[in-house]
């Protein structure tokens, strides 16, 4: 008897949209091929081989809703969170205040969050109503497909970058991948709150002469 799918251990009755009929399409487009990776099939398959913590991350480009395109490539010199998510995950909507509270606060330390929506163009008004209450850009993904990251198989999903473009935290071997007070305090204050990692990368800019 084949189970119904869980994001994050969540039942699926917190999951489902109010709209069921028009939903559960992409529900179980997404979300819902965590039933194969139960069995250990199609969710390891899921998982991008590219991704190596340590090596280079790969690239990114988030549409945000204000019309700019933000890619991660861009953004060497922040520590960058990329955050998957839908207005009809719960889970997912109680860590987005959380991150964008986190960024706030962090904001001179170069923190950049970065929320990829698979909510489908029918639902952008409800996806602009929870991004007007964050303080990081927000755009649709429009497919369940990230590039190299893989298919977005479970919600909610993050990957964290260095300053140097490095992927240091992939999110698919995150038993616990929503983010709490205490989990960003252990994978993220380091990258921020150390010396820049640039400058251990590739050593420190030399101080050039002064004119007379």
């Amino acid at each position: 008897m084949t189970r119904k799918p869980r994001a994050n251990g969540i039942p699926p009755r917190q999951l489902e949209p109010s709209s069921v009929a028009r939903r559960r399409a992409l529900l179980r487009g997404v979300v819902g091929l965590g039933i194969a990776a139960a069995g250990g099939t199609i969710g390891s398959l899921a998982r991008a081989n590219a991704l190596v913590v340590g090596q280079a991350a790969p690239p990114l480009v988030l549409n945000a809703l204000d019309g700019r395109k933000i890619a991660t490539r861009d953004l060497v010199g922040k520590v960058v969170i990329a955050t998957f998510w839908a207005t009809w995950c719960e889970p997912c909507r109680e860590e987005l205040p959380l991150l964008s509270a986190y960024a706030t606060s962090h904001a001179q330390q170069g923190i950049e969050v970065l929320g990829f929506s698979l909510d489908g163009p029918e639902n952008l008004a409800m996806v602009k109503e929870v991004a007007a209450r964050l303080s990081f850009p927000v755009g649709l993904l429009g497919s369940p497909w990230a590039g190299d990251y893989g298919r977005v198989w479970r919600i909610p999903v993050s990957f964290v970058i260095d300053r140097t473009g490095r992927l240091v935290d992939n999110g698919w071997d995150d038993p616990e991948p929503v983010w709490t007070k205490e989990r960003l305090q252990k994978v993220i204050d380091p990258l921020i709150h150390s010396k820049s990692e640039l400058d251990r990368s590739f050593g420190a800019r030399p101080s050039l002469p002064q004119t007379q």
